[in-house]
């Protein structure tokens, strides 16, 4: 893309209230979207802009557009537009596609065949488990995990498609220039080397509320499906599901105890048709014919080496623990206070305790609120 073309997207991307339709209207009256920002305020408005539109692109933000070709600058960074052939096609289809995506990392990989997985902050940790099992094992059959970096399910979803030496994409709801949350910082920097992180905002955008819906939609647009993991019954991630369904994308949801208040919102979508999904089988039962329509641009371009834990032998394995036996019996799908868990075991308090220890540091049970335990089942 050369200056004229770039710098007139940026200030495209830095007028308020200028968005993808605008964009997509001057595109179908200009043969550029440089010539159109050229063609003045009168042919803007014959094009379909509003007076509110026309005022703000008459006053373009210099200053922003000076940082963003600061960002721009650095490699291993870049813009992708409307006027791209990179763009990727499966986001061009939405209703209004973003008029521009800055990229961070392999801008290849939004080409390429993607599940969204998402669901709550709030999660349990059983809902970690599931979330970064299944991106692991999707990511190995030869998927892209997008997702978008928030805390709990995002966060397990493109731990486990890096964990598999797979590939993971965050479409984020500010600016590329910083992290939201902080806390992911370091996950951000592993997204950017080995995945790519993906804003429609320019730099500087905080992380406002109105942003995380806009951000949603780009998340189920790039994918073939979205797979939610858990959700309360008024969710964010539930509103990634309904855009999904308004894209004519998949929508799969794991169902989860019914005691389990994150699982109500992913029980809400079963019942309005969504795929329940019990393994990765029944998820690739759904996306087979679509990724078979793209044979050479799996995410398997990267060799994948095997994981020292998954190589390793079981031969040094030790004798089954008859009393976490017991514990992970009387456990079953629910959390228990000790009180239950050790009328159902029957065992002096002290060899109890002992052996919860144990569970919790090998993570097969956690502690739940309440002075609870619950049980974590792996894939």
């Amino acid at each position: 893309m050369d200056s004229g073309a770039l710098r007139a997207w940026l200030r495209l991307a830095r007028t308020p209230g200028v968005g993808g339709a605008a964009a997509q209207r001057l595109l179908a009256a200009f043969p550029t979207l440089a010539s159109a920002l050229d063609a003045g305020s009168r042919n803007w408005r014959v094009a379909g802009l509003s007076e509110a539109q026309v005022d703000a692109l008459q006053r373009p933000d210099e200053d922003g557009i000076a940082q963003d070709l600061d960002w721009l600058a650095v490699p291993g960074r870049t813009l992708l537009t409307l006027e791209d052939p990179r763009y990727p096609e499966q986001l061009r289809e939405i209703a209004v596609a973003p008029p521009v995506l800055f990229v961070q990392g392999d801008a290849e990989l939004l080409t390429l065949p993607q599940l969204a997985i998402v669901g709550s902050r709030q999660c349990s940790p059983q809902g970690l488990e599931n979330a970064q099992a299944f991106a692991a094992e999707l990511s190995r059959r030869g998927l892209v995990i997008t997702s978008g970096l928030a805390l709990g399910i995002d966060g397990a979803a493109h731990r486990g498609a890096l964990a598999a030496d797979g590939f993971s994409i965050a479409v984020c709801a500010t600016g590329l220039d910083r992290v939201y949350p902080a806390r992911h910082k370091t996950l951000a920097h592993q997204l950017a080397t080995r995945g790519a992180l993906v804003s429609e905002f320019p730099v500087g955008v905080q992380a406002l509320a109105e942003n995380f819906p806009r951000r949603n939609r780009i998340i189920s647009g790039l994918s073939l499906g979205v797979l939610v993991v858990e959700a309360a019954r008024e969710s964010g991630s539930l509103i990634t599901a309904r855009l999904a369904l308004e894209q004519g994308r998949e929508v799969f949801a794991i169902p989860g105890s019914i005691h389990n208040p994150m699982a109500r919102g992913c029980h809400a979508l079963i019942r309005q048709g969504a795929k329940l999904v019990e393994t990765v089988d029944d998820v690739l039962e759904e996306l087979g014919p679509l990724l078979a329509a793209h044979p050479s641009r799996r995410a398997s371009r990267r060799e994948a080496t095997a994981s020292p834990r998954a190589a390793a032998s079981p031969a040094g394995a030790t004798a089954p623990d008859p009393v976490a036996v017991e514990i992970l019996r009387v456990l079953g799908d629910d959390a228990l206070p000790l009180e239950q868990i050790a009328a159902g075991v029957q065992r002096p308090v002290a060899e109890l305790q002992a052996a919860l220890t144990r569970l919790e540091l090998t993570d097969r049970i956690a502690a739940a609120p309440g002075g609870r335990y619950q049980r974590i089942y792996r894939a």
